[in-house]
């Protein structure tokens, strides 16, 4: 079939990849059209396009995922090709084919390439057929309830349950007993059928602490087919990857060729074109299993780049249109090492709960990679993926990569919306991830120490206190040196997340400040104070710290670590409505209602799941805060909520 040139690229996805995708195209000489749903009307990637065409509603069902809307859109805009990045319709053999039938190149495989690998379970029986070692499981047409669960006894628990028809985590489960099969059955199906359309799943025998190892393939039209070695993506939340690296340190040379020339074998058999990654469990004694084949690009692709010194977006751009790979795999050379993590949205103390709002200040580290779509002041959606930035170091070697990972993370300012910076400085710097020991188990195993309580909250009351009198709208402007009399002294309130702390603090004469505390004390010299940053010295030593004052609000970059400080100086006390114990449930994230699971009348005990809410395409389940009877049922399902709303009443016992 002649190729149809193409000058002019849709994006079909929004954020970060689309601006990827722009960056690479424009450099090759080719326009850019975004598409963009109402929630990301002002998004950066819609700014930074050429044209920008409006898809739908802020749900991705009602956007992202309208393959009439992204073709029309196409349409209208001239646009000859359409590059669909990952996640929503990237998988998709109907959007691909849809594209074709429209007379623009899809950028990525064939839609037969798509339905082939791209659905879970047919997948395996090709890759079974082929000889290629696959994980044990079930994969059949009847997913009745009662097939599933005798399938899941056959397999033997503990079983995965995975969606057939996309990835990144979403509709699985990892379950451990029969029991609790049922529930998870129903979770897994709701949330696949969100997230992809689809409700079908398979069923895996679940390998005890795998690594989860990646190969990346291309392959063009004429045939030519190479791997780019592989990724490591064992450290794992949820079943969602949060870091990544190439090479793996578990996987030799002797492992690299094997999982290498299994990885093109497949390629060539399905004379697959564009980019693709086929994912394997490796177990502790060497041997590794097919999982699936993602028929797109990944997440983590800039790792690979980065050990390669290879443009991916570029490659599928060439293979898309209708030139030849231009390359074997002698030409493919690995240097050094490269890690990414991923920042998210979410709040990794409370079971990596999703958060949105406004980003107050966002700023990103110099010196390093970064993927990101946001600016400060920008809004978060509650709709989509929790990732917000991609942060990639390369290095000589893999404790190089590490330290200048930490090192940018350290660096990274990140205020108005919680996210896992600090979670990740604390695996990147875990003993286990340093020696390249984790497995799939790795948080799971070190859960405690990766979300110890902050050393010494009392030390970070004082430096709040500090902040918040010398940046106080009455304080005399400060300057270095003796004061002429001491100043007004403050009492603070302050919540740090983990309690809230009394300070007062002073302005002395000798120009420092003193903070007083339960339980001691803390003085201050301040070196340097601006409207975003302080340097001063506590007991000697030198430091300095990033922060912002919003409304109530103050956020401080310290030592790595953001700290969230609410100022409860002028507040009314907290009521127990916080923890529930009003009979109130309260919707814990801005999020859509996807399962309301009492009814008036129904007598339940405390902590029995009531609602469940959809939140960045996880599912998240709420319960009573006490036993009684449900009163009122005040929200519906398909509703969108926002934080802090009642969804359901209670009338205690």
């Amino acid at each position: 079939m002649k190729q149809t040139p193409f000058f002019k690229i849709l994006i079909a996805n929004r954020g970060e990849i689309a601006l990827r995708i722009m960056r690479t195209a424009r450099r090759l000489g080719y326009g850019v059209v975004a598409v963009y749903s109402d929630a990301d009307r002002d998004a950066l990637h819609v700014r930074e396009a050429d044209q920008a065409v409006r898809i739908g509603e802020a749900l991705p069902s009602q956007s992202y995922l309208r393959i009439d809307a992204i073709i029309a859109a196409a349409k209208a805009s001239g646009a000859g090709a359409v590059h669909p990045g990952y996640g929503f319709l990237a998988e998709n053999e109907d959007f691909a084919q849809a594209c074709r039938d429209a007379g623009v190149v899809f950028i990525g495989p064939s839609p037969k390439s798509i339905r082939a690998m791209g659905n879970k379970a047919g997948a395996k029986d090709i890759m079974l057929k082929a000889g290629v070692p696959c994980v044990p499981g079930y994969q059949g047409a009847d997913q009745s309830d009662a097939v599933m669960l005798k399938e899941a006894k056959k397999i033997g628990f503990p079983v995965m349950i995975k969606a057939v028809a996309g990835g990144g985590g979403r509709g699985m489960r990892l379950v451990a007993d029969a029991a609790a099969f049922p529930d998870a059955l129903r979770s897994a199906r709701s949330e696949a059928q969100g997230a992809f359309g689809d409700a079908s799943v398979i069923l895996e025998r679940a390998i005890v602490n795998p690594r989860h190892i990646e190969v990346q393939v291309f392959g063009d039209r004429y045939g030519n087919a190479i791997h780019l070695g592989e990724r490591d993506c064992s450290v794992q939340r949820r079943h969602q990857k949060l870091i990544e690296e190439a090479p793996s340190p578990a996987v030799t040379p002797r492992l690299r060729a094997r999982m290498g020339q299994v990885a093109v074998d497949a390629v060539r058999s399905l004379r697959y074109e564009g980019a693709g990654t086929l994912e394997f469990l490796l177990d502790a004694s060497g041997e590794f299993y097919f999982m699936e084949m993602n028929t797109r690009l990944q997440v983590e692709h800039p790792v690979t780049e980065a050990i390669t010194g290879l443009d991916l977006v570029g490659l599928q751009l060439r293979v898309a249109s209708g030139e030849p790979l231009g390359l074997v795999q002698e030409d493919i050379k690995f240097s050094g090492h490269a890690i990414e993590v991923r920042l998210c949205s979410e709040d990794a103390d409370h079971d990596f709960m999703p958060q949105s709002g406004r980003m107050a200040l966002w700023q990103m580290p110099d010196g390093i990679r970064v993927e990101h779509a946001l600016q400060s002041g920008f809004e978060i959606p509650p709709f989509y993926d929790s990732m917000i930035a991609k942060i990639i170091s390369h290095g000589t070697d893999r404790n190089e990569a590490r330290g200048k990972l930490i090192c940018g993370l350290e660096q990274t300012a990140a205020f108005g919306v919680t996210t896992n910076q600090g979670f990740l400085i604390s695996c990147l710097r875990h003993p286990a991830f340093a020696k390249g020991e984790a497995t799939t188990a790795f948080i799971g195993n070190h859960r405690g120490e990766l979300l110890l309580p902050r050393a010494d909250d009392k030390a970070e009351a004082a430096l709040a206190a500090l902040l918040l009198y010398a940046t106080h709208p009455q304080a005399p402007a400060w300057r270095r040196g003796r004061s002429l009399a001491a100043a007004f002294p403050l009492t603070t309130r302050i919540d740090l997340g983990q309690g809230v702390h009394e300070v007062d603090i002073v302005r002395e004469r000798d120009g420092g400040y003193r903070a007083s505390f339960e339980g001691g004390e803390q003085r201050f010299e301040i070196d340097e104070l601006g409207r975003d940053a302080i340097r001063f010295r506590a007991n000697g030593t030198m430091e300095s710290a990033r922060f912002l004052r919003d409304g109530d609000r103050l956020y401080v970059l310290h030592r790595g670590v953001t700290i969230a400080i609410r100022d409860l100086t002028l507040a009314a006390p907290v009521s127990a409505a916080a923890s529930g114990g009003d009979g109130k449930v309260r919707a814990a994230m801005n999020g859509r209602v996807v399962a309301v699971l009492v009814k008036p009348g129904d007598k339940v005990a405390a902590g029995q799941p009531v609602m469940t809410l959809e939140a960045m395409k996880m599912e998240h389940v709420h319960t009573a805060g006490v036993a009684g009877t449900v009163s009122a049922i005040d929200v519906a399902e398909g509703e969108q909520v926002t934080t802090g709303k009642i969804v359901v009443e209670i009338a205690a016992v």
